[in-house]
Formats: C-alpha cells, structure tokens, sequence
C-alpha cells in the first residue's frame, strides 16, 4: 500500500485503523513534535505498551517537538502549552523513549510498527512522527511511504528494530530529557524570559553587532574608569550604541532630550577613544567651553581627574577664524586635519550650510580641513533637537558623517541620503497640513517612507524623559522630579500707570522709520542697480536672487521685535536700548552734516574696496558700505529726524520709571519672599531667573541681591556672557565655581572642597547657562520674560528638572504682559510685519530661507498654541504640538538590553522555541487591556520596503476586542511597551496567569486569542496593502504582492504578551 500524505493515502488514516487499546506501538522516527502526538491523543491515551526511537537528538531537537514550519497552522491555535502539558503527562505513563547516539549512523527509514493480538501493520518510509508527516496537516515536501500487513515482513522489521533497541552503544535513554523539554514548553514563562526571546529573535541575525565584546574591541580598561562608572543603565547603552555606530558608519548623532546627561555620555565615547591613543576635538558654542574644558584640567573641581582626559576645545566661532588664540590653542598653527574623533556639541547649530560669498563658511572648513583632510575622523554630535522644523535638518549633520557622500549608506539599505531625506519632508509636509485632531505622531509615523528609519536607526541614539521614565527600572535609575503646574505672573509695567501700556508703546514702536539700519532704501533710483549688482546675491544655485535691500527691511523688523521684547523683558533694558539707537541716529545725522560741507570725488561702489581706511568718511554702514553722494538725503534726513523725535518721547517716559515704580520687577521680590518663606521642598529656597537680556540680569541683580541679602539673608549670583558678580565676599567668580556654590550637591562640592559651606541660593542669569549644566538642587525656576522660541524655555527648565533630582517636586514661574495671550501674539506679530526671511542660526551665520505668503497665519496659529501650552503645563520637546520627536524611530536600546542579557542566558535564549508567551498585569492600567504579537513572515507573502527595519518580524498590539492599539508601523511603540513591563519581571504574575487560565479554562479555550491573532495578521497585510496602493502611483511601481495573504499559515508566532487589566 503507498501512503504519501496526498493522493494515496495518508499515514494517519491507515495507523487510526490499525490502532486499539490492545496494540502496541514502536515507532522509529527522525523527528518528534507534540502536534504528531496530539493528532493522534485519542489513540495513544489507550495504549500501554508504546517504544519510541528517535534517529536524531541534538540540541536543536526542542524547536522540533514544539512544532515544525510545515505545523504553523496548528502552533497559531495558540495551545502549545497545554498539548506539552498532556503530552509530557502521556510520555511519562506510557511510553519508553530512547535516541540513537551521535556515533551511530542515522537509518535513513522511520517506521511505525503496530502490533495487534491477530495481526501487524507496519507503515515505513520518509514520514516523521510530526502532524505533517502523518498527514494530519499539508506539506510541500514529497514523502513516500509503504504500508505493509505481510506478516513475515512486519515480523523481520520488528526484529530489527529490536536490534537497535537493544544495542547500549547505538542508544540512550532519552525519556528524562525529553520530559524535561515537554515542561519547559508547557511550564509558565516569565515576562522578561519572553521579551528577551522577541527581541532574540528580531536581532538574531545581528548578533555580532549587538555583542558588546565584539563593540569594544581592545582591552582597554575602559569600564574601570571614573565617567563610566558614573553612568546609569541607559546612558551606558546610549554610550555602547554611540560606539558601535562610530565604528560601523564612522558617526552618530546623541540625540537625548533636555536634561539625560549627553554630556557625560560623550565623555565616556571620548575616554573610549583616547584609551585607544585617539586624537579628540571638541567643538562647542562658546558659552559651553567651560563645561568642556574643566574635565581637561588638573584641577580639584575637575571630578573627572583621574580619568586623565587630554582633549582640546574649539568654540563654533574659531572655525570664522585663522588668527589668534582659543585657550591655549594657536589658531595659526593647529593641524586641523589631525583628529581622530570629532566631537560637535549643540551639532543643530550646524543643521544650514550657509550661503557665504565671501570665503568659506563654518560648516565648509569643519566638513573640508578637519572632517576631509588629514586622518580619517570620525564624528559624534550632541544635539536635543537635531530635527528642529524639518525633516531635512539631518542632511548636513549625516554630511559630517558621510563626509557628504549621497551614497555613503548603500550598503545598509540607502541609496540615496538626498532622496531619502526628501522624500520624508515631502510626507511631513504632508502630516502638517492635516487638521490638528489629525495631526498626531502615529499619522507621521505612518505616512514616513522606511528607509528615513532607517537612516535615524543608523546614525542616532534617541531617548526621552518620557522614554526613560516609562521603559525603564525607575529604581535603577532614580525618579525625575514632579513637574508642578506652572505659575503665571502677570504684570504691568509703572505701578502708578503713568507709562504708556505696551499697546502704545507698541504703535509707538510700529511708527519709527528706523531708517539708520536701511540705507539702501535711500539710495538714488539711478545708483541702485550698481548696489543690487555688488550686494545682491544668488540662492539655490542661482534659481533666485536674495537682494540686500529685503535684508535691510529684515533687519528693521528684527529691531523692531527687539525693541518690543526689551520692553517686554524690563523698562531699564527698553530704556537702554530706546537710548542707545538714539545715540545711533544723532550720530549718523552729525556725519551728513559733516558731508554735506565737504567736497567729495565722484567715485563707483563698484570701483572701490570698501574695506580701505581712506574711504571711511565717505561711506555710511557696517558690513553694507553706502557712498554719501549716492543717497537721496534729503528724504533719508527728514526720516531720521523723524525717528530721534519719537525716540525721544519714549526715553523721556521709560527713564522716569525706577525700581521703585516698576511693578514686575516688586512682583518678582514678592515670588522670591513667598519662595523662601514657604519652601515646596525642606528647607529648600533656591530660585533661578532667567531673563533673554544682559541688561535686565544686571539690573535685577542690583535691585535684588543687597534686597535679598538684608530681608531673607540669601545670597546671589550674577552669571551673563560678560559678567559674573556674587555676594560671597572672596569667592572666586569664575563660572563653575559659581554654579558650583549654587548647585553644590550635583556637583558634588564636598568633593573639591569639604570645609565649604555658604551657598548662593538666588542665581540670575541669561542663557548662557541655559544649556548643558546640571543645577538640580535649584527647584524653582523664573523665566522673567518669554522667549520667542519656546524650546528656549525647554532649555532652560532642564537646568533643573534632571534625573536624579532629591527635590520632589519642582516649580516653573512664568512672566508674562498683563493681557490676554491672543492680543499679545498679535501684538509681536503686528510689530513684526511679515515674517523674517533670515535663519540666523546660533553659530552666527545667516541662511537664506524661502519665504512663504501663507505660511504667517499658520506661524501665529502655531505660536498660539506653544504659548497656551506654555501657559498650562511644563512640555518636553517632543510635546510641542507640530513638532517631531526621532525617539520613536530607533531601536538602540533594545539591542543594549539584548546585549546585556545574552551574556549569561544565551543558551536558553538559543534553545527556546517559538509560541512562548507571558501574561501580565498591567500596572495602573496604563495600556490596554489585549495582547501584543511578535510574528514572522514565513513565506515572504507581505512584500515590505526593503528598509523596514524590523522585517521579516512585524510586532502588533491587539486590543480584547479585536481593535489595533499599535499597528505593526508602530512596531517600536509596542516593544518600548513589552520592555516597560517585562524587561525586569524575573517572577511568574500569579494573578494574571490565573484570569488567563480561568478565561482559557486552563489552554482548551483559546478562541478570544485566537481572534486577536487573526486581527493583527490582518492590520499587517492591510497596512502594506494600502502602502501598496499608495506607491502605484509613484516612481518604480507597486509594492503588492500577486500572491495574496492566504491565511494563517503565512505567519509564525514567534512570541506574545497578553497584558491583563488590574482588578479594581
């Protein structure tokens, strides 16, 4: 008789019909799954006498018994655990169980010997005692068996096998280890064994990469160094995954929010490397040097000393520069080309490339005598925001990288970093139109093309507070403060009402010509083509022309909003500057006098260079030179004029306010007494301000440090680019030694000097220090006026809201104008006129940006909501409504986590099957109730992009009902989710384990999971199928399969986390 399994017969059939409770079976098989036992339980539960001989038995033999390929249609019941269960119940009652040895050559036949009272009926050939090879289920393999009922033939075959059976040295007793393997698949999981099974299996293929021996490739002590040892657990993985990209792609991008420390985590990559005796720069906005420079000192505030750091520091700006000094470093004579490793601190700063005509640019000499020339130097950038407004932001970042190479990344999935890059803007464009309901990160994230993922996986380590605090062991790492509502301080401007309000002031400051900062607007009609033709110049390749007399009118807005915002920030600052361009424009008006009396050549701006001392009577202007004889003075004198009579109105008003009639300023006295007297931690009366301003800090500094000292007896401190003052009579002024007085326990004074006491507890300062520095034991924090650009205010709060803070909970106070939010952004945005077309990034240098018409409405909506925001809670970054957060576009932490684990529990990670599961209790109920499936895409059926970063493996979050919490697009949302709750659960959830068993009736009901399962197979094929539709329409054609999804066999359950609701 042939049995194949197909159109002769199949195994199963003829073995029912040769099986009853009197038989007894031997079985000779290569391959043993519990789905060959299950398919035939009914028969096997009644017979007694049963030997089993296993031709093959390795380590692999486990991921067989729980159920090969051709059996994923019976491991997608989801019943694994149980069908084990009976099975190693039926093992140890009634079978013999004995393996070949490794010596022994395999038979290459399997049999399966039935013998009954009367008669024997022996099936042999290529099938295995698995569903698939008796049939139970269909198999694209070709198996050829004989059923055989001669009796003489059964009896030899039989004698045969006993030879095997009885020969010690062909076999072993296998029946304690394949017992042990049935319970270890039936045996309860716990959490963490199934999240490190999920991520084993999505990473497998990437073990080397993810190993940290393999990451650090030299012995270099590395780990015993101070900064390491500082480190908490994400940081270290931050600083492993910064490694490790440095060494693959030559570069990476830190790019953790406000206040985790990326700092000392560049400080670890730097140590890293100058282990290995690399060559290191630093390059930092100038404010930051001294954050920098005082680990390169030996110096009993350096912290750091023993680890011997022998960086050098460069400001951002010494790249303007070919000459002089920075530090100890000749400018002159440093060998740009030598680094090894290059550091860029705030690496946004360098997000525009510029459009100098007039020599290199900053970013031209970092990417051409460092990056390009000299040794092969690789670059790590530090930024919180190195995605600000677009997509595009990255492009020259990656440059530095790529050494601007467009194809640098084609072996790792980019062809292109240009097209990839757009691509992405076009679709955030796209996300941004959307109406604000709509507009939410998983619309973005859907509608972003794959290989922008990509590129963020490749080249950034991203985390959020809100990341952190979610997916990590809180008692690990410490807990960030409670962040309190913030106050909002009102506040007029003269407390007897004699001084305009600031909407006249404000149509005051509409009127002003501000004709000094504007000269060629009064050149003669028939010079100004010789002016376009020398200052005009050409953007975009020259698709465009940026003309110099736009950048005038830019200028006279800017100065305009600065005027509104000094007034906004302090009358003195207003005043000073009210006085100052006074000053500017009495001057110019002596100069035309002076002209207008003198004779002067006929000359050409085209003819001369206006940068000869000769020339300087005759021209007008500072980085734009005007020749007097070219000007229409006349209208320009009359304008002028008109400007100093204005301005002088205003300064007769703002001067007659003192401290003692300005109202925000007795306001502010009154926070700081409340504060001190009513502390919201012990004892703690720490306050810092901040104010955009150097005037304004000045002038509170000298309104409130003696007032301080003499009512609440605290001392203060002054910190602006050009100041520092203090009360502590001989402290040393130096910046750090200030903030260290300030915030002595996170920077651990006692260590540099144990026998200091005094504290400074009131710090004003500007934003100087509103980047990089940890003062956390300050809990409160002013901003005594708002910043135009909310991520300022961001900046600045992360002074004081840091991991590790002792204080429990922390204070924002915010200053605003004494009016409603609405008429205060139409306030700045009729003072503005139309939005500036420059972007005048922080390294100083001016880009040109295209200017669009709509775009003002939807800048003032856009600006509304950040300020209303502002106004009712303390946002992070990726908060801000409209902006991008890239800490939902990279899996670094879960190859750390991988890393880490592997190190002791390879070997069960190895061993463990697919089909595992854990179920848990979901803490608070802060996700939904449902289960999150990890599958494979066996057969290649869904056709994803090829940069889809967790392909074949699509990760879904189902909700009870059958609704899709997280569709497989937010794959990473789902494993942050799965490491949130199981990363750290070594025990078994008791509880939740018996509602899974009650709801299941211990594993013989799995039907509601059963539902969920098909629904998340269906979101995947769904999801890539309407990507599909989309892409017919592009270039290159359509991303749809022929060869449909056909079901359930498509896809392999790999693992699940069914998440329980917490019983009220």
């Amino acid at each position: 008789m042939l049995l194949d399994n197909k159109n002769h017969g199949k195994v199963i059939t003829e073995l029912k019909k040769s099986l009853d409770p009197s038989s007894k079976l031997t079985v000779l098989s290569g391959l043993f799954s519990i789905y060959g036992y299950a398919a035939l339980k009914k028969e096997l539960g009644s017979i007694t006498d049963i030997r089993l001989l296993l031709s093959k038995w390795d380590d692999a033999s486990l991921h067989t018994i729980a159920g090969t390929q051709q059996e994923t249609r019976l491991k997608n019941k989801l019943d694994q655990s149980r069908i084990a269960k009976e099975c190693a119940a039926w093992l140890k009652k009634n079978t013999q169980t004995m393996a070949m040895t490794g010596q022994m050559a395999f038979p290459p036949q399997n049999m399966f010997h039935v013998s009954n009272e009367e008669n024997s009926f022996v099936i042999q050939g290529a099938s295995h005692f698995t569903a698939a090879g008796l049939g139970e289920v269909k198999s694209d393999s070709f198996e050829i068996n004989m059923g055989i009922s001669d009796t003489e033939t059964t009896k030899q075959l039989l004698q045969w096998f006993n030879t095997i059976w009885n020969d010690s040295k062909a076999t072993q007793d296998i029946k304690n280890e394949l017992l042990a393997h049935l319970e270890y698949l039936a045996s309860e999981k716990p959490a963490n064994l199934v999240y490190f099974i999920t991520l084993y299996n999505i990473f497998k293929d990437y073990l080397e990469d993810i190993d940290e021996e393999s990451i650090i490739r030299s012995k270099t002590g590395f780990k015993d160094t101070v900064i390491w040892n500082k480190l908490y657990k994400f940081q270290c993985d931050g600083v492993m995954g910064a490694i490790d990209k440095l060494e693959k792609y030559n570069g990476c991008i830190i790019a953790d929010s406000v206040g985790l420390g990326k700092t000392f985590e560049a400080l670890a990559v730097i140590k890293y490397y100058e282990l290995r005796n690399d060559r290191v720069l630093v390059l930092c906005p100038k404010k930051l040097r001294e954050n920098w420079t005082v680990y390169t000192i030996n110096d009993k505030r350096n912290l750091l000393a023993t680890d011997r750091f022998n960086y050098d520091v460069l400001n951002h700006t010494d790249l303007s520069r070919d000459k002089g000094k920075s530090g100890e470093i000749n400018l002159e004579t440093l060998n740009w080309g030598n680094y090894d490793l290059l550091v860029i601190d705030e690496s946004h700063n360098f997000r525009n490339s510029g459009t100098k005509t007039d020599g290199a640019t900053r970013y031209q000499r970092l990417m051409d005598q460092i990056i390009r020339s000299g040794v092969k130097t690789k670059v790590l950038m530090l930024s919180a925001t190195p995605v600000n407004s677009r997509m595009n932001d990255l492009k020259n970042q990656v440059a530095f990288i790529t050494e601007g190479r467009d194809t640098a990344l084609a072996d790792f999935g980019i062809n292109s970093i240009e097209q990839t890059l757009k691509k992405a803007q076009t679709n955030f464009n796209k996300w941004l139109k959307l109406p604000s309901e709509h507009r939410k990160a998983e619309a973005l994230l859907e509608n972003l093309n794959f290989d922008y993922f990509k590129l963020l996986d490749l080249m950034t380590i991203a985390r959020s507070r809100k990341h952190i605090e979610k997916y990590y062991d809180v008692s690990e790492i410490g807990k960030f403060p409670e962040r309190l509502k913030p106050m909002n301080i009102k506040s007029d401007i003269d407390t007897s009402s004699q001084f305009p309000p600031l909407k006249d002031v404000n149509m005051a400051i509409k009127r002003l010509n501000l004709a000094a900062y504007s000269p060629l607007a009064y050149v003669r009609m028939d010079k100004k083509d010789e002016y376009s033709r020398k200052y005009d110049q050409e953007v975009q390749g020259g698709k465009s022309v940026f003309r110099q007399i736009d950048r005038e009118t830019n200028i006279i807005h800017l100065m305009r909003i600065n005027l509104l915002k000094r007034m906004e920030s302090s009358i003195n600052s207003f005043a000073l500057t009210v006085d100052k361009v006074h000053g500017k424009i009495s001057g110019l008006l002596e100069q035309i006098d002076a002209h207008e009396n003198n004779e002067i050549e006929e000359l050409s701006i085209e003819d001369i260079e206006t940068d000869d001392p000769a020339l300087e009577d005759y021209l007008i202007g500072n980085k734009i030179k005007v020749l007097v004889q070219d000007m229409d003075l006349v209208r320009w004198k009359q304008d002028l004029e008109e400007d100093l009579a204005l301005l002088k109105d205003l300064l007769a008003d703002a001067v007659t306010v003192d401290s003692t009639r300005d109202a925000k300023l007795l306001k502010l006295k009154t926070a700081i007494n409340e504060k001190a007297n009513n502390p919201f931690n012990p004892n703690n009366k720490k306050l810092v301000i901040f104010t955009a301003f150097s005037d304004t800090a000045e002038y509170l500094y000298e309104h409130i440090s003696k007032w301080v000292s003499d009512e609440l007896g605290l001392h203060s401190a002054l910190v602006t680019g050009q100041a520092r003052k203090c009360t502590i009579k001989g402290l040393n002024k130096d910046l750090n030694n200030l903030l260290t007085h300030f915030s002595p326990i996170s920077k651990e004074r006692d260590k540099v000097d144990a026998s200091a006491t005094t504290e400074i507890d009131i710090l004003i300062a500007t934003d100087c220090i509103s980047e990089g520095q940890n003062l956390q034991d300050c809990d409160m924090l002013v901003n005594y006026d708002i910043h135009w650009n909310p991520v300022r205010i961001i900046q600045r709060f992360g002074r004081v809201d840091r991991l590790g803070s002792r204080n429990t909970a922390i204070q924002l106070v915010n200053f605003w104008p004494n009016m409603e939010l609405d008429e205060y952004i139409n306030l700045e945005a009729r003072v503005s006129g139309r939005m500036v077309l420059l972007d005048i990034s922080a390294t100083g240098e001016e880009n040109v940006i295209e200017y669009d018409k709509d775009k003002q409405m939807n800048d003032l909506d856009y600006r509304r909501k950040q300020m209303k925001q502002l106004q009712t809670s303390v946002i992070d970054l990726e908060d801000m409504d409209g902006s991008v957060s890239i800490t939902d576009m990279t899996l670094n932490d879960f190859r750390m986590d991988l890393s880490g684990y592997m190190k002791e529990n390879l070997p069960q990670l190895e061993k463990s099957p697919s089909g595992f599961y854990a179920a848990i209790q979901n803490p608070k109920n802060e996700f939904v109730a449902g289960t999150i499936f990890c599958l494979k895409d066996i057969h290649g059926k869904v056709e994803f992009d090829a940069n889809y970063a967790l392909a074949p493996y699509y990760i879904v979050y189902v909700a009870e009902n059958g609704g899709i919490v997280l569709n497989h697009l937010q794959g990473k949302k789902s494993l942050d989710i799965f490491k949130k709750l199981c990363s750290m659960n070594k025990e078994l959830d008791s509880k939740s384990i018996d509602a899974f068993n009650k709801r299941t009736k211990n594993g013989k009901d799995m039907r509601a999971y059963q539902y969920m399962l098909e629904c998340a197979m269906q979101s995947i094929v769904g999801k890539t199928e309407e990507k599909g539709v989309e892409s017919l329409f592009a270039r290159g054609g359509t991303v749809l399969t022929q060869d449909h999804f056909s079901g359930i066999e498509d896809f392999e359950v790999i693992s699940y986390l069914i998440i329980k609701e917490v019983a009220e």
